[in-house]
Protein backbone atom coordinates (compact mmCIF):
# COMPACT_ATOMS: atom_id res chain seq x y z
CA UNK A 1 0.00 0.00 0.00
CA UNK A 2 2.27 2.62 1.06
CA UNK A 3 4.07 1.63 -2.61
CA UNK A 4 1.18 2.62 -4.42
CA UNK A 5 0.99 5.91 -2.12
CA UNK A 6 4.60 6.78 -3.33
CA UNK A 7 3.86 6.13 -6.57
CA UNK A 8 0.59 7.91 -6.58
CA UNK A 9 2.28 10.85 -5.12
CA UNK A 10 5.61 10.81 -8.06
CA UNK A 11 2.94 10.78 -10.67
CA UNK A 12 0.97 14.28 -9.69
CA UNK A 13 3.70 16.55 -10.70
CA UNK A 14 3.74 14.21 -14.02
CA UNK A 15 0.00 14.77 -14.40
CA UNK A 16 0.09 18.35 -13.81
CA UNK A 17 2.83 19.17 -16.26
CA UNK A 18 0.86 17.15 -19.02
CA UNK A 19 -2.44 18.94 -18.35
CA UNK A 20 -0.54 22.41 -18.02
CA UNK A 21 1.04 21.28 -21.44
CA UNK A 22 -2.14 19.84 -23.04
CA UNK A 23 -4.22 22.66 -22.36
CA UNK A 24 -1.37 25.08 -23.52
CA UNK A 25 -1.29 23.17 -27.11
CA UNK A 26 -4.76 23.35 -27.12
CA UNK A 27 -5.41 27.17 -26.56
CA UNK A 28 -2.39 27.58 -29.17
CA UNK A 29 -4.02 25.66 -32.16
CA UNK A 30 -4.59 27.67 -35.69
CA UNK A 31 -6.53 26.55 -38.60
CA UNK A 32 -3.59 27.14 -40.47
CA UNK A 33 -1.56 24.21 -38.99
CA UNK A 34 -4.34 21.35 -38.86
CA UNK A 35 -2.95 20.36 -42.44
CA UNK A 36 0.46 19.83 -41.19
CA UNK A 37 -0.26 18.41 -38.09
CA UNK A 38 -2.81 15.62 -39.15
CA UNK A 39 -0.03 14.87 -42.05
CA UNK A 40 2.43 14.23 -39.81
CA UNK A 41 0.27 12.21 -38.05
CA UNK A 42 -0.64 10.05 -40.51
CA UNK A 43 3.22 9.53 -41.38
CA UNK A 44 3.23 7.02 -38.23
CA UNK A 45 0.17 5.12 -39.41
CA UNK A 46 1.81 1.14 -39.98
CA UNK A 47 0.72 1.30 -43.87
CA UNK A 48 2.69 4.52 -44.24
CA UNK A 49 5.47 3.39 -41.83
CA UNK A 50 5.17 0.05 -44.59
CA UNK A 51 5.33 2.09 -47.57
CA UNK A 52 8.60 3.89 -46.07
CA UNK A 53 10.30 0.75 -45.74
CA UNK A 54 9.69 -0.49 -49.06
CA UNK A 55 10.98 3.24 -50.51
CA UNK A 56 13.77 2.74 -47.99
CA UNK A 57 14.93 -0.42 -49.59
CA UNK A 58 14.58 0.40 -52.97
CA UNK A 59 16.88 3.05 -52.90
CA UNK A 60 19.28 1.46 -50.51
CA UNK A 61 19.77 -2.07 -52.77
CA UNK A 62 22.07 0.24 -55.15
CA UNK A 63 24.91 0.28 -51.76
CA UNK A 64 24.11 -3.33 -50.60
CA UNK A 65 22.88 -2.11 -47.49
CA UNK A 66 18.99 -2.00 -47.81
CA UNK A 67 18.57 -5.08 -46.85
CA UNK A 68 20.52 -4.77 -43.74
CA UNK A 69 18.91 -1.76 -43.07
CA UNK A 70 15.52 -3.56 -43.75
CA UNK A 71 16.01 -5.62 -41.09
CA UNK A 72 17.35 -3.77 -38.22
CA UNK A 73 14.27 -1.59 -38.72
CA UNK A 74 11.58 -4.23 -38.52
CA UNK A 75 13.19 -5.85 -35.62
CA UNK A 76 13.23 -2.63 -33.92
CA UNK A 77 9.39 -1.93 -35.04
CA UNK A 78 9.11 -5.01 -34.13
CA UNK A 79 10.22 -4.48 -30.79
CA UNK A 80 8.89 -1.27 -30.10
CA UNK A 81 5.51 -2.26 -30.87
CA UNK A 82 5.11 -5.57 -28.47
CA UNK A 83 6.15 -3.14 -25.74
CA UNK A 84 4.08 -0.56 -26.38
CA UNK A 85 0.71 -2.56 -27.18
CA UNK A 86 1.63 -4.56 -23.67
CA UNK A 87 1.84 -0.99 -21.54
CA UNK A 88 -1.29 0.35 -23.41
CA UNK A 89 -3.12 -2.55 -22.09
CA UNK A 90 -1.62 -2.30 -18.53
CA UNK A 91 -2.05 1.86 -18.22
CA UNK A 92 -5.15 2.14 -19.89
CA UNK A 93 -4.84 5.57 -19.99
CA UNK A 94 -7.54 8.03 -20.75
CA UNK A 95 -6.60 9.72 -24.00
CA UNK A 96 -6.74 14.00 -23.57
CA UNK A 97 -9.51 13.53 -25.93
CA UNK A 98 -12.03 11.85 -23.20
CA UNK A 99 -11.82 8.86 -25.61
CA UNK A 100 -11.60 5.56 -23.36
CA UNK A 101 -10.59 2.32 -24.92
CA UNK A 102 -7.76 -0.64 -23.41
CA UNK A 103 -6.28 -1.25 -26.56
CA UNK A 104 -5.83 2.25 -27.91
CA UNK A 105 -5.05 3.71 -24.73
CA UNK A 106 -2.96 6.97 -24.38
CA UNK A 107 0.07 5.47 -22.76
CA UNK A 108 2.75 5.42 -24.60
CA UNK A 109 2.27 6.88 -28.09
CA UNK A 110 2.93 4.54 -30.63
CA UNK A 111 3.28 6.61 -33.42
CA UNK A 112 6.11 8.57 -31.00
CA UNK A 113 7.80 5.49 -30.33
CA UNK A 114 7.63 4.14 -34.16
CA UNK A 115 8.69 7.78 -35.26
CA UNK A 116 12.19 7.94 -33.19
CA UNK A 117 12.85 3.81 -33.45
CA UNK A 118 12.98 5.02 -37.22
CA UNK A 119 14.83 7.79 -36.87
CA UNK A 120 17.77 5.71 -34.82
CA UNK A 121 17.84 3.41 -37.64
CA UNK A 122 17.87 5.85 -40.49
CA UNK A 123 20.06 7.95 -38.66
CA UNK A 124 22.36 5.41 -38.25
CA UNK A 125 22.48 4.78 -41.78
CA UNK A 126 22.15 7.73 -43.26
CA UNK A 127 24.41 10.07 -40.63
CA UNK A 128 24.47 13.27 -41.99
CA UNK A 129 20.58 13.25 -42.76
CA UNK A 130 20.23 12.31 -38.74
CA UNK A 131 18.91 16.30 -37.50
CA UNK A 132 16.34 15.57 -40.69
CA UNK A 133 15.55 12.11 -39.40
CA UNK A 134 14.95 13.26 -35.71
CA UNK A 135 13.08 16.74 -36.39
CA UNK A 136 10.83 14.71 -38.48
CA UNK A 137 10.21 11.85 -35.46
CA UNK A 138 9.97 15.46 -32.96
CA UNK A 139 7.21 16.68 -35.71
CA UNK A 140 5.25 13.33 -35.34
CA UNK A 141 5.34 13.40 -31.62
CA UNK A 142 4.20 16.90 -31.83
CA UNK A 143 1.28 16.01 -33.88
CA UNK A 144 -0.13 13.89 -31.34
CA UNK A 145 -0.23 16.18 -28.58
CA UNK A 146 -1.33 19.22 -30.75
CA UNK A 147 -4.24 17.05 -32.05
CA UNK A 148 -5.62 16.04 -28.28
CA UNK A 149 -4.25 12.21 -28.57
CA UNK A 150 -1.17 11.84 -26.24
CA UNK A 151 -0.40 14.11 -23.48
CA UNK A 152 3.76 14.63 -22.93
CA UNK A 153 4.49 11.78 -20.61
CA UNK A 154 2.94 9.56 -23.31
CA UNK A 155 5.06 10.77 -26.60
CA UNK A 156 8.35 11.12 -24.17
CA UNK A 157 7.81 7.75 -23.20
CA UNK A 158 6.96 6.45 -26.46
CA UNK A 159 10.43 7.98 -27.68
CA UNK A 160 11.98 6.66 -25.28
CA UNK A 161 10.70 2.89 -25.88
CA UNK A 162 11.42 3.52 -29.90
CA UNK A 163 15.09 4.82 -29.24
CA UNK A 164 16.05 1.64 -26.78
CA UNK A 165 14.01 -0.78 -29.03
CA UNK A 166 16.47 0.69 -32.14
CA UNK A 167 19.27 1.09 -30.01
CA UNK A 168 18.79 -2.96 -29.10
CA UNK A 169 17.99 -4.36 -32.24
CA UNK A 170 21.02 -2.65 -33.92
CA UNK A 171 23.29 -3.71 -31.35
CA UNK A 172 22.00 -7.37 -31.62
CA UNK A 173 22.23 -7.61 -35.63
CA UNK A 174 25.11 -5.19 -36.41
CA UNK A 175 27.67 -7.89 -34.72
CA UNK A 176 25.83 -10.71 -36.33
CA UNK A 177 26.40 -9.03 -39.78
CA UNK A 178 29.74 -8.18 -39.36
CA UNK A 179 30.46 -11.81 -38.55
CA UNK A 180 28.49 -12.75 -41.14
CA UNK A 181 30.25 -10.52 -43.70
CA UNK A 182 33.49 -11.81 -42.15
CA UNK A 183 33.07 -15.09 -42.90
CA UNK A 184 32.83 -16.41 -39.42
CA UNK A 185 29.24 -17.51 -39.80
CA UNK A 186 25.93 -16.68 -39.82
CA UNK A 187 23.64 -15.32 -42.69
CA UNK A 188 24.59 -12.00 -44.77
CA UNK A 189 22.89 -9.45 -44.18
Amino acid sequence: MKVLLLALALLNPVESLDQAVADAVQRARRPDWEPAMHWASAAGRPLVVAAGLAGVLAVDLVGGAGWGTLRVAVAALAGTNLVVEGLKRAVDRTRPDGERKRSNSSFPSSHAANAFALAWVLSARWRRAAPLWVALALVVAFSRIYLNRHYLSDVVAGALIGLVCAWAASHWLEPRRARAVAGTGGPAG
